[in-house]
């Protein structure tokens, strides 16, 4: 679908153009393609896959994510995991039989040592499992010494000796922490002077090696990344990555309280994320830089819509989620017991019957109206594939709000011209982007202007 995109430059000047997100063209006015250096690019299409057309899974297994089990010592109010039906508990019994069986459905990558392959460890908190994390990874690294380890933590069951393991087995750590919105996930471990040594202490054996990162989600209270690098910068007295920090996905009525719902804190969002992208000060956000590249290339490469999955990678065939009873499921924060949203099972399977593995928890975004309507579409890629009704629509409307700035960035970084409006089959709420023309209002006295000083 074509999308008019009125524009502006930093003197002043009124520009259009066309965008079109089912070949991620840019046009003139008059619709002829922009003097860009185009790249040229085959893309496969990808698998279309809803309920009644079936998503599977391949043994060539690229990203292998283990749910070792959904408990937390944490309360998350906006957690994905958190209203999901528990299964029983898993425990090392269960992660030597999962080792035994590993080798027939999982060939370990190009070479069966793991080299190209991602194996990431999932709780809850992947620490109140050490008992069976311990040995099961241990185990895995000794089969597959080329393979990428990652593992999320709360930081708060850290030690010296887990420290040291973590070093020694080579693993990537995100650590969860929302910065100056902490209080929304529970208590803070860098108020804890022994869980905050243990921090540092992880910090300064990984991040030289750049294996590590700090994790901030994006909420209703805690909407500023500036506010969050800035954060970390005074507690811990140096910059550090921040992974993740994109607006939250909610799956709850938790997570509802922490999103948008009125339109003007949507404009208000969209206004101030777009100043700070501009001012330089947020390079250590990964998402930016992976948010603007991805889409610029979408552009240069002219990449088709049909070449374009869903936001978390998990319907494709070559990223799987078990549980150490050999569960396939939908994704790392779901159980063999809980039923998704569109009333398919998030159970889909078993790696004892790798044939029958069929993924119909998820709904790729072509079947959702507000999806192929939408200029973001190359950059939100359908938000979460398992949401339905009024929370997918939430979570819609997050998605739209997060990424319409790295829209306007990107677009600016090719034209010299930012969006401020667009007209399409769009909400009003939506194509008055930051409030110019329609002067929709903003509830903070502190919004900036749109083109920086």
């Amino acid at each position: 679908m074509k999308f008019l995109i009125k524009a502006v430059s930093r003197t002043n000047e009124e520009r259009e153009f066309w965008y079109d997100n089912e070949t991620s063209g840019l046009f003139n006015a008059n619709g002829s393609y922009l003097n860009l250096e185009y790249v040229e690019k085959e893309y496969a299409p990808h698998p279309v896959i809803n309920k009644n057309q079936p998503g599977t899974k391949t043994k060539d297994i690229a990203k292998l994510k283990i749910q070792l089990g959904l408990s937390c010592n944490y309360e998350c109010s906006y957690c994905s995991q958190r209203f999901v039906a528990r299964a029983d508990e898993t425990n090392k019994n269960d992660a030597d039989l999962f080792l035994s069986k590993l080798p027939s459905w999982f060939n370990g990558g190009s070479d069966g040592l793991g080299t190209g392959v991602v194996i990431e460890f999932w709780g809850g908190e992947p620490f109140v499992y050490w008992k069976t994390l311990k040995p099961l990874a241990e185990e895995l690294r000794k089969k597959y010494p080329n393979a990428l380890f990652t593992l999320v933590t709360n930081g708060s069951m850290l030690s010296i000796e887990k420290n040291d393991w973590l070093l020694n087995l080579g693993f990537n750590i995100g650590l969860s922490h929302d910065g100056p919105g902490q209080h929304v996930r529970g208590p803070d471990p860098f108020d804890d002077p022994e869980k905050f040594a243990a921090i540092l202490d992880l910090w300064h054996k990984l991040g030289p090696l750049n294996r590590m990162s700090f994790n901030s989600m994006v909420t209703k209270t805690n909407s500023s990344r500036l506010a969050i690098s800035e954060w970390f910068q005074n507690k811990l007295g140096f910059e550090v990555p921040i992974g993740e920090g994109g607006l939250i996905d909610p799956y709850d009525d938790g997570g509802a309280t922490n999103s948008f719902s009125d339109p003007a804190d949507h404009v208000t969002y969209r206004k101030n994320s777009f100043f700070e992208i501009q001012t330089g000060k947020l390079t250590n956000f990964n998402v930016i830089n992976n948010k603007l590249n991805d889409f610029i290339k979408s552009i240069l490469t002219k990449r088709p819509s049909s070449a374009v999955g869903q936001k978390c990678g998990m319907d494709r065939s070559d990223n799987i989620a078990v549980d150490l009873k050999g569960n396939v499921l939908t994704c790392q924060n779901e159980s063999p017991v809980e039923v998704s949203f569109n009333g398919e099972s998030h159970l889909i399977g078993s790696v004892d019957d790798f044939d029958n593995i069929k993924l119909k928890s998820s709904t790729h975004w072509s079947f959702r109206d507000n999806c192929a309507k939408c200029p973001v579409l190359q950059l939100c890629k359908g938000s979460c594939m398992f949401l339905h009704g009024p929370l997918w629509e939430l979570g819609c409307d997050n998605s739209y709000s997060d990424n319409i700035p790295y829209f306007m960035s990107a677009i600016e970084l090719l034209t010299g011209y930012i969006p401020y409006y667009i007209e399409g089959a769009l909400p009003d709420s939506r194509k008055d982007i930051v409030g110019l023309v329609n002067g929709i209002p903003t509830k903070k006295s502190t919004v900036i202007p749109i083109v920086p000083v």
